[in-house]
């Protein structure tokens, strides 16, 4: 029985963030939910109270997987704080096509309840964190200030690409680490 609950409930978060990519959080429904998994929408109110609820336990589950990449990428980096910050950029931006990293841009950008808001904000607290010890390796006065605007350039490119911007991926890519690692007059 425990098995057929944690099946079913994994099918769920698969349903949502599916749903969630392909249409943003107009698109996660419970009655949605229960279609996409054959479910009966009551039984979808059985393993989740509200919409909400879904948002927070996908947080709960795909960032520590995406923070785990990061961390991962940074780590098999070439030594040097350099390095882990190009590594620290280049993953994020490759994960944009991931179904996960669409469910997480697609939760962020919606309207949630003050719970769901702040398990976001941890998770990119949690991603912010890893890069504060290889920006003060590398000089900066405030490592954490510098990580946090680090991230606003990667979450931009994140956008630009999310947008279909004119520019190809990797040349966003290519532009977000020279900024990483130059500025924007180095």
């Amino acid at each position: 029985m425990a098995e057929h609950r944690s099946m079913q409930r994994a099918a769920l978060l698969d349903a949502a963030r599916t749903l969630l990519s392909e249409g943003g959080t107009e698109a996660l429904t419970f009655p949605a939910l229960a279609e996409r998994t054959g479910l009966a929408r009551s039984s979808v109110y059985e393993y989740f109270r509200s919409r909400a609820a879904v948002v927070e336990e996908l947080c709960e589950v795909d960032f520590p997987v995406w923070a785990a990449e990061v961390a991962a990428a940074m780590a098999a980096a070439a030594a040097g704080p350099a390095a882990k910050v190009e590594a620290y950029v280049r993953k994020q931006l490759e994960l944009v096509g991931d179904r996960r990293h669409r469910a997480v841009v697609a939760i962020s950008a919606s309207e949630l309840d003050a719970g769901a808001r702040e398990e976001i904000r941890a998770a990119h607290g949690g991603l912010v964190a890893m890069i504060v010890e290889a920006l003060g390796e590398l000089g900066h006065e405030q490592p954490r200030l510098a990580a946090i605007l680090l991230q606003g350039v990667v979450d931009a490119a994140v956008r630009r690409i999310e947008l279909g911007a004119a520019e190809d991926p990797a040349a966003i890519a290519e532009a977000a680490v020279g900024m990483a690692l130059r500025g924007v007059c180095g």
